[in-house]
């Protein structure tokens, strides 16, 4: 893996990020397929449409269903889902905090209860890399244990300990192991320590000294204000190289993606576009929609007049919130491309304000109207 920061406008980086399955523009969100799949929207409208150029998969998920053994079997993750961009894929690490009920956690490593069928499935820093070596990706995670929002102090210092010796463990294995594919994989690690500048601190300080590939922010938007979320990423960003990869894990709204974007942050992944997509609300550039809503009964204007693209312009919005009615699933997709169109036509904006060196002004202006009900 390479990368290259190409401008940068104040702490906002534009850059380009070299995988064997091809080359990334940051700023960039990726598009979450948990289970290989990133629900209801073909490989071939992500890259046609959408204009996704990376997506994200689960290692706790991909190896309960359908195994690594299975995604070996058929050539690796990107064979296994007809995907030929690059995969980025989390380590399990964020289900240590929301499966907590189903998640025995010691210095070894996290023991679950799979939500599946009750089996319970061990997970080390070294077998999360076996598994990920199994699936292929392009960019491995560490194994790391994310505190919960508001956790006290003893709690998150052992969280952010635990961490730390796992990215070692990590690394070491990662070092030890090699590609299955012909492909080369990166192995970033994840800086921990809840809103604590501190804890986050020495956890960034140990991570950057075992000189990983890229770094990842994990821990935020789990019930922290979102002042705390933006100040807590503003301190990690400022302790990690310049010259690797920042990856802000998890987050957020659109507001969210430019106030990173203006800490300096690169990569972003969210399940909010598709989940909510589903669920009627709808993200356009001039604001957010709840399709439901009976205003939107008699209005056939483009589900997105301000947008270029087949979902945004081909569908009005009367008829997405009759098939919201209807319960038909023509619906939810369209719902979740237009929101994954949104969120990568917001980045490609953003990585042109800051070759423009106008970010700021951009940020001012877009911020307000992309975050506004409708």
């Amino acid at each position: 893996m390479e990368f290259e920061l190409v401008h940068q406008d104040g702490p906002a980086r534009a850059a380009l990020l070299t995988t064997a399955h091809g080359i990334v523009a940051t700023p960039v969100f990726m598009p979450v397929g948990t289970v290989a799949t990133v629900k209801g929207i073909t490989p071939r409208t992500l890259i046609s449409d959408v204009g996704a150029q990376i997506i994200l998969s689960n290692t706790y998920h991909l190896h309960l269903r359908p195994g690594s053994e299975v995604v070996q079997a058929a050539g690796g993750l990107h064979r296994f889902m007809g995907w030929k961009r690059p995969i980025l894929t989390d380590s399990g690490g964020f289900q240590v905090f929301s499966l907590a009920a189903r998640c025995k956690v010691s210095d070894d490593g996290a023991t679950f209860q799979s939500h599946l069928d009750g089996s319970r499935h061990h997970f080390s820093p070294e077998s999360v890399i076996e598994v990920q070596r199994a699936l292929g990706s392009d960019i491995m995670m560490v194994l790391d244990e994310c505190p919960p929002g508001g956790a006290p102090r003893a709690q998150v210092a052992r969280a952010c300990a635990r961490t730390i010796g796992w990215a070692a463990r990590s690394l070491e294995h990662y070092r030890t192991t090699k590609p299955l594919y012909g492909a080369s994989q990166a192995l970033f690690a994840i800086v921990q320590g809840g809103t604590r500048p501190a804890l986050r601190t020495e956890c960034a300080e140990a991570l950057v000294a075992m000189q990983f590939p890229g770094y990842a922010i994990g821990g935020l938007s789990v019930g922290e204000a979102p002042s705390d979320m933006y100040a807590t990423t503003e301190h990690v960003t400022r302790l990690l190289p310049a010259d690797k990869p920042r990856y802000l894990m998890g987050v957020g709204t659109p507001a969210d993606l430019l106030e990173a974007v203006a800490r300096g942050v690169d990569m972003f992944d969210c399940v909010m576009p598709t989940r909510n997509g589903r669920n009627g609300m709808v993200f356009t550039s001039r604001g957010v929609i709840n399709i439901r809503n009976a205003r939107w009964e008699r209005d056939f204007s483009p589900l997105d007049p301000g947008l270029d693209a087949y979902a945004s312009q081909n569908f009005s919005k009367a008829y997405v919130r009759h098939l919201f009615q209807a319960r038909e699933i023509l619906g939810l997709q369209l719902a979740s491309v237009q929101n994954l169109l949104l969120y990568h036509w917001l980045m490609r904006s953003a990585r042109k304000a800051i070759l423009d060196d106008c970010f700021a002004d951009f940020q001012a202006t877009m911020q307000p109207r992309v975050s506004r009900r409708l």
